[in-house]
């Protein structure tokens, strides 16, 4: 299932902090990270969950093993200019390759106007940063040790999908299964997004790379957590 839309009938203000957040994310793709060409910087503003873990900002040439000790290839970490944890927010801004930035932004096009709409420009700036944050925390929770870099907005955005199914569960959502378009209720299309993310991150090889499931379920869970609190003295 893809969404593709949703009911904006309610919408009364300009989702600036939604479109900033869009803006922000395809500038530094293009601009700094080049289109996914650019590694020094890519690598360099990334987070990794072992350079959080023990301080140290990692560089040249580290190998990338498995639990049996396996060496599964390498990975050269580029200086970075800032401390480590400073990543926490630059990596939230950034993208692997075209599609991942792609499916991101259409997911935040989508579910992230509604939810400024009720919290208000500042409120959702702070739920999206601090849901991020959460995610990638989550990541490094699970896999302390890992020197594989983290980036994406995908975590920001698991918390607003989580805080989306929260206030507008039964909100209709136009999404494609296959080859048909159809409409469904929030809590289908957001519930079989999250039980994906739930049953790819149990089969996934640990310390391998490729996605990373632990930050989208973290991110998705402090959405859920934190969105009543947010939402304090809005009419939902």
């Amino acid at each position: 299932m893809f969404p593709i839309g949703d009911d904006n009938s309610e919408i009364t203000i300009t989702p600036y902090v939604n479109y900033l957040f869009i803006g922000i994310n395809i500038l530094v793709f293009v601009l700094l990270q080049q289109i996914g060409s650019n590694d020094s910087f890519s690598y360099a503003f990334s987070l990794v969950p072992r350079e959080v873990t023990t301080g140290v900002d990692l560089q040249g040439v580290i190998l990338v093993t498995n639990a049996a000790g396996q060496v599964l290839g390498e990975i050269r970490h580029f200086d970075t200019p800032l401390p480590v944890y400073f990543n926490f927010l630059s990596s939230m801004f950034m993208h692997g390759d075209i599609m991942h930035i792609f499916g991101n932004m259409l997911f935040l096009w989508i579910f992230g106007d509604n939810l400024e709409n009720l919290l208000g420009h500042i409120r959702f700036a702070t739920f999206y940063i601090v849901c991020g944050i959460a995610a990638a925390l989550a990541q490094v929770v699970m896999e302390p040790g890992s020197a594989i870099p983290m980036l994406g907005a995908s975590g920001a955005i698991s918390g607003v999908l989580g805080g989306y199914l929260v206030l507008f569960p039964q909100r209709q959502v136009r999404a494609l299964i296959f080859n048909f378009l159809t409409t469904v209720p929030a809590f289908v299309a957001l519930g079989l997004w999250i039980g994906y993310q739930i049953l790819s991150g149990y089969l996934a090889p640990a310390g391998q790379g490729g996605v990373a499931y632990a930050a989208h379920i973290g991110g998705f869970i402090a959405g859920v957590v934190l969105i009543k609190l947010f939402a304090l003295g809005r009419r939902v």
